[in-house]
């Protein structure tokens, strides 16, 4: 098994979870080190994004 199979994915499409690279590419999330991880990937994604604003607003001022 290697390890893009052990790792978790989160499925835009569906909303679903899957350890492996499961469907497309571009409809794919990941990879993600649990399934507790990968259930939250939309959070993740949203916090970094937060975070990246808020660093590109201060690096423009």
């Amino acid at each position: 098994m290697s390890d893009d199979d052990t790792q978790w994915y989160f499925n835009l499409s569906d909303g679903t979870v899957h350890q492996g690279k499961a469907g497309d590419v571009f409809d794919r999330m990941g990879p993600y080190p649990d399934r507790e991880s990968a259930e939250r990937a939309l959070q993740i994604a949203a916090a970094r994004n937060k975070a990246a604003d808020a660093a590109d607003e201060e690096w423009n001022n």
